[in-house]
């Protein structure tokens, strides 16, 4: 009888990445494994990517995508087309799954399981359209580093983002917002994101420049057309194109600044940017796209459901509170 195959293990590709890194053979990795020349030859060969050569983490992703027989999504002809729709609708795989529970009243499927199932889909296939499932488009999951500036000493009356109400802090109620620009490849084009911390509505409206008085003037119109119950609080980080924030004072609202290159602290809106480059990618033209396709794109991002509501949408959240407000961005979409 011939010798019974043993698969590797991550331990062991750790020590054949080491081993391999010291300059040993394949003979002298294999002996001291306790494995046969033939497997680690086969190992390099199977698991070494073109760029990142032999890494003991890709080995594994490799070898697991091999092996995987597929899930209930490859297995559920209907409920992979109901998942995928929701996808393609701009959903992330945590809304779909907590929303199927939600009307089901029962778990459906797990987040997890609509993220293996892209991911083993993108290396079975080597298509990179599966990526764009997603709500980042990741080929590759895991974050990544972002850099950023600060111009504290350029902007008068600046509070810290340390004194905002407790209230603001732990969402315990509506009127505390965050304001960022979303920035484009082509110099000038920008777009001025709100989002409400509470019920977390987001607007979006395109301004011809980053000026502060254009900003001011532009939150001044947004904020203006609220009830004082929605105007409590406004965030922002610390570029020149707040600088003016103090004309939002006699609106009733606060206006606090993240500390230098925090701009994590204002975390709601950079998240809901990073959402919307789903379907506005740095490379986009605004010149291409017109204000009511913008309208649009806020309002669905307003009705798609949020994990951290209970996957009621961010339109419903707010439809809770009696505010008597509503503005056409927070207006249920028009089908078709």
């Amino acid at each position: 009888m011939g010798e019974r195959y043993r698969q590797l293990h991550l331990e062991e590709r750790c020590t054949i990445a080491r081993l391999r890194e010291a300059g040993q053979s394949l003979r002298q990795i294999a002996a001291a494994l306790d494995h046969s020349p033939s497997t680690i030859s086969r190992e390099l060969k199977r698991n070494s990517g073109s760029q990142v050569g032999y890494r003991p983490a890709y080995a594994q992703e490799q070898t697991w995508a091999r092996r995987w027989s597929g899930s209930r999504l490859e297995r559920d002809e209907d409920l992979r087309e109901e998942v995928l729709g929701h996808l393609a609708a701009g959903w992330s795989p945590e809304q779909v799954a907590g929303r199927l529970a939600r009307e089901a009243g029962q778990r459906v499927i797990s987040h997890e399981s609509i993220y293996r199932f892209i991911y083993a889909q993108l290396r079975r296939t080597n298509d990179g359209a599966w990526r764009l499932y997603l709500p980042r488009a990741k080929a590759k999951r895991g974050r990544r580093p972002k850099g950023g500036g600060s111009s504290v000493n350029l902007i008068p009356h600046r509070r810290p983002i340390g004194e905002r109400p407790a209230e603001a802090d732990q969402r315990q109620g509506p009127g505390h917002w965050e304001a960022d620009y979303m920035l484009f490849a082509c110099y000038g084009q920008n777009l001025l994101v709100t989002h409400e911390r509470a019920s977390r509505v987001t607007l979006i409206v395109r301004t011809p420049d980053r000026k502060a008085e254009t900003t001011a003037n532009q939150l001044t119109r947004f904020f203006g057309a609220m009830p004082s119950p929605l105007r409590k609080t406004v965030a922002f980080d610390n570029g020149t194109e707040f600088a003016r924030h103090d004309k939002l004072h006699s609106l009733g609202l606060q206006t606090f600044f993240c500390d230098a290159h925090a701009p994590w602290q204002k975390g709601g809106v950079e998240n809901a940017i990073g959402r919307l480059r789903r379907y506005l990618p740095r490379t986009t033209n605004l010149d291409q796209i017109t204000p009511g396709q913008i309208e649009s794109l806020a309002s669905r991002y307003n009705h798609t459901p949020r994990k951290c509501l209970d996957f009621q949408t961010p339109a419903e959240a707010l439809s809770s509170y009696p505010l008597h407000f509503e503005c056409e961005s927070t207006s249920q979409p028009s089908p078709g």
